[in-house]
This record gives C-alpha cells, sequence and structure tokens, in this order.
C-alpha cells in the first residue's frame, strides 16, 4: 500500500498513529536487538517509501512552517543541478538558511524527519544484517536528503555531525548486495551536495569511494549508475577542495576515472560522462597541475573532446 503512489502515501501519512506505531514497533526490536526480524523489515520499508518525495508532498500546514524561511530563494532557484553556477548559488543560499526546529515529541508525519527516526535508520544500518532493511534504512535517509530546502539540509547535518552516521555509512559500501551498496553511495551523493559537510564528508569516505570505483566501465545498469554516483559524489567533494583534489589523487583515483571516461565506446554512459565531467573539473585545480604532471598525467587527461563534450552536455 505505501507504493501505491501519490495519494495511498498522503492517505497513510494522514492516518492517526500509524506512522508512531511502525516508529515505536521499530524502537522495541532495536531495544530487544532484533533487528533482523522480519516484521522490523517490513515497518521500515513502509516508512521508506512513505518518505518518498516528503519534501513537495507535505501538508500545507507542515510546508508553511518548515519553509517560511525559503522566502528568499526564488522559484527558479530551487531544483539545482549537478554542476554550473545556478547550482552553487542555490547551495550558497542553502547554508543561509535556519534550520527548522525539532519538537520534543513529534507524532504521525512528523516524525518522518526527525533526529529520533534518523538515528533509528542509522542504527539499523549498521547492526542489521538484512539487506532489505539496510537498503530500506538508506533509502529512507536518501529520500529525506534528496531535496534543497531546510528539511534535507538538516537531516545531513544529523546524519553527519549530530548523529555520527559516516561510519555505519562507510561500512555499506563494501558490501556484496549491489543495490545496498547503490544506495549508499547515492546517499553519499545527496550528503556531499551541503558544502558545510564536505570536507568532513571527504575525510571520512572518499578513500573509501576511489576503492570501489572499478578499473573499467560496468557493464549492469546498477553498477553503471552506482559509478556514475560515486564520480558526481566526488565532484562535489572536490569542485571547491583543491585539498579533497589532492586526497583523490593520492588514494589513486585519477587512473580509475581517466579508465572509466576513455575505455567506453559509447561517452554517453551515465558512468563515462560522470567520469568525464569529474576529470574537466580536477584540472580546473591550477595549483595541482604540477602534482598531476608529477605523477605522469597530462592535461589531455583531463581536457579533451570527450571530456568537455560531456561537460557542455550537461551545461546544455
Amino acid at each position: 500500500m505505501s507504493s501505491a503512489g501519490p495519494e495511498g502515501r498522503k492517505k497513510m501519512r494522514e492516518c492517526d498513529g500509524l506512522i508512531d506505531s511502525l516508529v515505536y514497533y521499530i524502537q522495541g526490536a532495536i531495544a530487544d536487538h532484533e533487528p533482523n526480524d522480519k516484521a522490523t523489515e517490513n515497518c521500515v520499508c513502509i516508512l521508506h517509501n512513505l518518505s518518498y518525495q516528503l519534501e513537495v508532498e507535505l501538508p500545507e500546514s507542515y510546508a508553511q512552517s518548515i519553509y517560511i524561511q525559503r522566502r528568499n530563494i526564488s522559484t527558479n532557484d530551487r531544483t539545482p543541478g549537478c554542476f554550473g553556477t545556478r547550482s552553487r548559488k542555490v547551495k550558497e543560499k542553502q547554508q543561509d538558511t535556519p534550520l527548522p526546529e525539532e519538537k520534543s515529541n513529534p507524532r504521525g508525519v512528523e516524525s518522518l524527519w526527525h533526529s529520533t527516526l534518523i538515528r533509528i535508520y542509522l542504527s539499523l544500518i549498521a547492526k542489521s544484517t538484512r539487506n532489505y532493511t539496510q537498503e530500506a534504512s538508506l533509502g529512507a535517509l536518501q529520500n529525506l536528503t534528496a531535496g534543497t530546502g531546510p528539511m534535507p539540509f538538516s537531516v545531513a547535518q544529523t546524519v553527519v555531525r549530530k548523529a555520527n552516521g559516516l561510519p555505519s555509512i562507510r561500512t555499506m559500501l563494501h558490501v556484496s548486495h549491489p543495490a545496498v551498496k547503490k544506495t549508499a553511495v547515492s546517499l553519499l551523493r545527496n550528503l556531499s551536495r551541503n558544502t558545510s559537510l564536505q570536507n568532513d564528508i571527504a575525510r571520512e569516505v572518499l578513500p573509501d569511494l576511489v576503492s570501489i570505483l572499478p578499473d573499467y566501465v560496468p557493464g549492469s545498469d546498477t553498477a553503471c549508475e552506482t559509478t556514475a554516483s560515486v564520480c558526481y559524489t566526488l565532484y562535489n567533494l572536490t569542485q571547491s577542495s583543491s585539498h579533497n583534489a589532492r586526497l583523490l589523487l593520492n588514494t589513486g583515483g585519477l587512473p580509475k576515472i581517466i579508465a572509466i571516461s576513455m575505455n567506453d565506446s559509447n561517452m554517453f554512459s551515465k558512468a563515462s560522462k560522470a567520469a568525464s565531467v569529474l576529470l574537466y573539473f580536477l584540472w580546473a585545480h591550477t595549483d595541482l597541475h604540477n602534482a598531476y604532471k608529477k605523477a605522469d598525467f597530462k592535461k589531455t587527461d583531463f581536457v579533451n573532446t570527450r571530456t568537455t563534450k560531456a561537460y557542455n552536455s550537461l551545461r546544455d
């Protein structure tokens, strides 16, 4: 029922006591050291679905109280792209937006973005061995951090700083289950858009992101999408930081990124395009040119016909 669509989600969010009961059950399972309980998995999957597009589907009464601080952000700037000036301006405005106040005793739909539930998700990620529970917990956090307003900004701050969630998420980068790994990377991609958290994220997980990059363009759609998300996350972490770009160089990331960019016959595959754009912007760190040359990388490795076309296609 929770995956039936917008109307189904709306009805379930409005159902008195439903969300509170789901949260209560999961809290009990964690307290009883039973994170692998099948019913817990089902509860988390429901909450995952109910968190989907929450920012745009919130009832007006909640939206007005939470997003009143957005009055200075123009409508045209509400949806940032991965790259470009407009995206940077939105991020800058986002950092100036005050965080919404949290209620000490949330009820119903308010619980979906509350720090209590965020910590529950992180606890399940760390303690459960059920892939679907891990994926749903990561997916719920991914949904909650997908927007550009105060709520996703606040959730990102809670995940990274207040709840110290990066170690648990980092562990999920190395699991064998493709869907869990893909969702963990997508969550990190969302978190890395928050400029105030980028150095924390780079310090904690950038080497791990480099380690899971393949030495070639993956064949499966899931692997290709995961690789593309890793490249976009690395772009977010390195765009404004020469230190993080140097860390990427020192951890052996450049040969992999060049291979992904160049060794694919279809330059407009998701992975190849993402790697090409990342290379294009890594060259923009002029203070690292000597370091690149010492590591035997040439300008053409970073800026060539393929990378320029990939960059221009995103701008268009």
